[in-house]
């Protein structure tokens, strides 16, 4: 019997390359992300040491000018913060829809897989039969030649 071959090796070969394309760019995404957290916690230190450094002097005496660069520094930290995050959420976003799209390919591979599988067995079983019907067709004739040779 002739080797076994899956018709879709090369459907399978396709989706799973797909796959691995899709997981390289998770992985990208993600350690997008953990960078973009750590801007995010950077913007959110800052804010703290300002304000801290804010209450500090104001408690010892600051100018209305000082003051006034104090708040504004906080405001432009505020925004700053306001600004990582948002851009963290659309990595967020991206990163779930590229994990979606991975469990979409690795479904597709699966089920490929697993046909190719399907197949293979029945393969199997075709080639244990040819197999047995081969060693069923020689000990007849066997049998055969024993019985005409003692005639």
């Amino acid at each position: 019997m002739k080797k076994f071959r899956f018709s879709l090796d090369t459907v399978l070969d396709y989706r799973q390359q797909v796959q691995d394309s899709l997981q390289v760019e998770l992985s990208a995404i993600t350690a997008e992300v953990h960078r973009q957290e750590g801007a995010v916690n950077t913007a959110q230190q800052r804010f703290m040491e300002i304000n801290q450094e804010y209450r500090e002097k104001k408690a010892a005496g600051l100018r209305i000018a000082d003051i006034r660069g104090y708040e504004t520094a906080l405001e432009v930290q505020t925004a700053v913060i306001a600004r990582e995050l948002l851009q963290l959420q659309k990595l967020q976003k991206q990163m779930e829809s590229k994990r979606q799209e991975l469990v979409s390919a690795k479904q597709d591979a699966s089920s490929v897989e697993k046909l190719r599988e399907k197949k293979l067995r029945a393969y199997r079983k075709d080639l244990e039969k040819s197999e047995e019907q081969f060693i069923d067709d020689l000990v007849g004739a066997r049998s055969a030649n024993a019985q005409g040779a003692s005639l």
